[in-house]
C-alpha cells in the first residue's frame, strides 16, 4: 500500500529532577548538599532513508516519545540524558505543524536531518543553590516538561520528469519501455495508484522519471485520484504531458491536452510554468494520413514542442529519451519549498493564564508559571519565601488583585494551593 500523507503525535523527553540529597559517610556526619543535575530529555529526530519510498510505516504507529532525561543524584552525580527517536522518512517528505499547517522542514536530500523538538532541560540539584546565604538548601529543580505536538508528513516525489495525462494514455507503458521499472499495466481507468519511479539511462547518463497516476478534469478541485498525486509533479524540472493521438477512448486529443494543463495550473500555477514535452501515445493504432491530419491541427491550436511515439513498437522511443536528457541538461533543479521563519520548537516561558475555579479560587496556569515553579518546594521555608517573593517582583499578585484577590482568598498553582495574606 502506498502511503504519501499522514498526521502523528511527537513528544521530546522530559528533562530529569534534580536530587536534593547532602553528603554522608562513616567521615562526615552531616555534610553539604551533594544533589546532582537532571538529564535532559531525548530529542525527536526526523532523518531520510534511501531504502523508504512510502508512509506506510506511520499508518500504524503515529505516536512517538523520546525518553525522558534520569534523574540526578547523590554525590553530584548527574542523570543520563533521554535517548534521542529518530524517525526514517523517505527523501521528498515536507513535515508540517498541524496546528498551523506551516512548513517546518522539507527533506529533499539523501543526507537531509532535522530536529524537530529538542528535550526539556534538566533540573538542578540542591548543590547548584548553595551560595554564602544558603548553605544547606533543602529543596531541588525538577526538570522542563515538553508538550505533545502533533505534525503532518507529506511525501512529495524526487525526480527530474514526471509523465502527467489521463488514465490510458500510456504512462506506464512508457515509464516501463524507458527504465528499470515494472509498473502494473492495464487498459482501464486508474492502473496506477500510487507514483511509480524509474531510472533512465541515455548514454552513461541517468534521470530519474516519475509515473503519476492519471488526472481527470476537476483533479485539482478534488475530482478522480488524481488530485492525491498532484503534489507528486510540484518537484520534477520537466514535465512529459502524454496524450492519446489516437483517440481509442473516444476522446478528443486536444480536448484532453487542454484539460490536464488546466488542472496543473488550477492546482499550483508554478506547475503552469514547468518546461514541458508533449508526447502523443499510441500512434501505431491510426493510419499515417490521420496522424498528418491531427498533428497539423495541434499545429495550429497549440504550436507547442511534441514529439510522437508507440511504446508497443518503440517508434520514437529513443528521440523521447535524448530530447528529454537534452532538456534536462539545461535545467536546475528545484529548490526546497521556502520555508517561513518560523520556531516550530519555542518554548513558552511567557504566558500567564488567571482563571476561576467552581469555588471560587484562582487558578494561575502558563508558561512563565511551569517555569517558575520548577524550582519551588513549599515545605522549606527560604524557598517558600522566594516562591512568595517572586509573585510579587513577577506582578502576578497584583494581577490577581485586579481579578478580585483579596486577604483569605485561595490560589492554585498546578499542586501548589495557598491562602492569599497581606
Amino acid at each position: 500500500m502506498f502511503l504519501d500523507r499522514v498526521k502523528i503525535m511527537i513528544k521530546a523527553g522530559d528533562g530529569g529532577k534534580g536530587s536534593a540529597s547532602f553528603l554522608r559517610n562513616a567521615m562526615t556526619a552531616k555534610g553539604g548538599p551533594d544533589g546532582g543535575e537532571g538529564g535532559k530529555g531525548g530529542d525527536i529526530i526526523f532523518k531520510v532513508d534511501k531504502n523508504i519510498n512510502t508512509l506506510f510505516d506511520f499508518k500504524y504507529h503515529k505516536k512517538f516519545v523520546a525518553d525522558n532525561g534520569g534523574d540526578g543524584g547523590k554525590r553530584l552525580k548527574s542523570g543520563a540524558n533521554g535517548k534521542d527517536v529518530v524517525i526514517k522518512v523517505p527523501l521528498g517528505t515536507v513535515i508540517y505543524d498541524n496546528e498551523t499547517g506551516k512548513v517546518i522542514a522539507d527533506l529533499c536530500k539523501e543526507d537531509d536531518e532535522f530536529i524537530a523538538l529538542r528535550g526539556g532541560k534538566g533540573g538542578h540539584g540542591n548543590a547548584y543553590y548553595k551560595s554564602s546565604i544558603k548553605q544547606a538548601p533543602h529543596y531541588s529543580q525538577t526538570g522542563e516538561i515538553t508538550k505533545l505536538r502533533e505534525v503532518i508528513l507529506e511525501l512529495k516525489t524526487i525526480a527530474d520528469v514526471g509523465l502527467v495525462g489521463f488514465p490510458n494514455a500510456g504512462k506506464s507503458t512508457l515509464l516501463a519501455t524507458i527504465s528499470n521499472a515494472n509498473p502494473k499495466i492495464a487498459n482501464y481507468p486508474f492502473t496506477t495508484i500510487h507514483p511509480n519511479l524509474g531510472v533512465c539511462e541515455v548514454y552513461g547518463q541517468t534521470f530519474v522519471v516519475a509515473d503519476i497516476p492519471g488526472l481527470i478534469e476537476g483533479a485539482s478541485e478534488g475530482q478522480g485520484l488524481g488530485h492525491y498525486f498532484l503534489r507528486h509533479v510540484e518537484r520534477v524540472r520537466l514535465i512529459l504531458h502524454l496524450v492519446d493521438i489516437s483517440q481509442s477512448d473516444g476522446r478528443d486529443f486536444i480536448e484532453d491536452y487542454n484539460v490536464i494543463n488546466k488542472e496543473l495550473e488550477n492546482y499550483n500555477k508554478n506547475l503552469a510554468q514547468t518546461p514541458q514535452i508533449v508526447v502523443f501515445t499510441k500512434s501505431d493504432l491510426i493510419d499515417e494520413q490521420t496522424l498528418e491530419e491531427r498533428l497539423k491541427k495541434f499545429n495550429e491550436v497549440a504550436k507547442k514542442e511534441f514529439i510522437v511515439i508507440s511504446s508497443a513498437t518503440f517508434s520514437g522511443i529513443e528521440n523521447l529519451k535524448k530530447l528529454t536528457l537534452e532538456k534536462l541538461s539545461k535545467l536546475p533543479k528545484k529548490p526546497p519549498i521556502e520555508i517561513e521563519e518560523f520556531d516550530f520548537d519555542k518554548k513558552d516561558i511567557d504566558s500567564i493564564s488567571i482563571t476561576r475555579d467552581d469555588e471560587g479560587a484562582f487558578i494561575l496556569s502558563g508558561g512563565k508559571i511551569d517555569n517558575f515553579i520548577r524550582g519551588v518546594v513549599l515545605s522549606d521555608n527560604r524557598s517558600f519565601a522566594y516562591f512568595q517573593n517572586r509573585l510579587q517582583e513577577m506582578g502576578i499578585i497584583d494581577m490577581l488583585k485586579s481579578r478580585g484577590l483579596k486577604n483569605g482568598g485561595i490560589v492554585k498553582i498546578k499542586d501548589i494551593i495557598f491562602e492569599y495574606s497581606e
